[in-house]
């Protein structure tokens, strides 16, 4: 039997079969339930673009109001920004002048991305 330090990427290729046979095996395994229990039936209404049964009215394009998501970008900003903050907050007295100058221009970064934001009325919920 060969020795892991024989072969040392004997493990990630284990794991890496692993991870494809843990991905493939649920879809080899529906694929197959399908091919032998499912019954096969075309017709027109299972072709259909909806197999509901009703008949699709109108266009079916409707408006994308991308303010919400603006929004929620500027919001995941802003949360992205206190988890950086933590670790320079717990370990504010042993850092040097150098980190809390980086720190400050971090800050200002930050700031000014929010007056940006507010100056194009990003933050309005209309």
């Amino acid at each position: 039997m060969m020795g892991h330090a024989e072969h040392p990427w004997l493990t990630i290729v284990g794991l890496l079969v692993g991870a494809v046979a843990f991905g493939f095996t649920p879809l080899a395994l529906a694929w197959l339930w399908a091919r032998v229990f499912s019954p096969n039936k075309p017709g027109a209404e299972k072709n259909a673009t909806y197999e509901c049964g009703l008949e699709s009215k109108g266009d079916s394009w409707t408006g994308f109001g991308a303010s919400y998501y603006i929004y929620a970008i500027v919001f995941l900003v802003f949360d992205v920004e206190a988890v950086f903050l933590l670790p320079f907050a717990v370990a504010f007295t042993g850092l040097s002048l150098g980190a809390c100058l980086a720190m400050l221009v971090f800050l200002l970064l930050l700031v000014e991305g929010l007056v940006w934001a507010y100056g194009k009325n990003v933050l309005t919920w209309a």
